[in-house]
């Protein structure tokens, strides 16, 4: 009877542990900084948090000009050139046109467009189930990617990329 019970209770603590790991595993962040482009003064931050299947993106940018401006992911993490170019055009591993977030056809990169303030101050926040952090969906998974904030806005219709202007900051999308 004593050795039902111990196996019993060995596996009642490996359950109760894999479930609390798999608790853990079950929210993922990441806090990534942006650098400066096309010689501007534009800096912030961006995070990335998974919960339940869903993923919430918050970017605080400062030192922009007052108005609209527009933010994508890019396909490529690599922040190097002093324009931003590097980071390669918009992720679309969907293959579809540029559009607006949520109307019509839209790349994976297509966040959208924030307005800064007075102060030169913006945020912006999304939340979608279209993305991940590190799974093995490459249609969905953000990680060796680039976030870039542009110079104007995103007027959604022209392609590729919707004319939003020079890349005045970046940011890799890395652990």
């Amino acid at each position: 009877m004593k050795k039902i019970s111990f196996s019993v209770a060995l596996l009642l603590a490996i359950l109760i542990g894999c479930k609390t790991k798999s608790n853990s595993s079950d929210s993922k962040n990441l806090n990534i900084a942006f650098e400066s482009k096309s010689n501007s003064n534009v800096t912030g931050t961006a995070t990335f948090t998974e919960k339940k299947g869903k993923v919430t993106f918050t970017a605080k940018v400062s030192g922009l000009k007052p108005g609209v401006h527009a933010i994508h992911i890019h396909e490529k993490s690599d922040c190097s050139s002093p324009d931003g170019v590097s980071a390669g055009g918009h992720w679309n591993p969907t293959f579809k046109k540029h559009g607006q977030w949520g109307v019509g056809e839209y790349h994976k990169g297509d966040i959208g467009n924030f307005t800064a303030d007075e102060k030169g101050n913006g945020t912006i926040t999304l939340t979608t189930d279209e993305w991940c952090i590190g799974c093995e969906d490459a249609t969905k998974d953000i990680l060796g990617k680039g976030l870039i904030v542009h110079q104007g806005s995103d007027d959604f219709t022209s392609q590729p990329a919707g004319n939003a202007g020079a890349r005045v900051a970046c940011s890799a999308i890395i652990k």
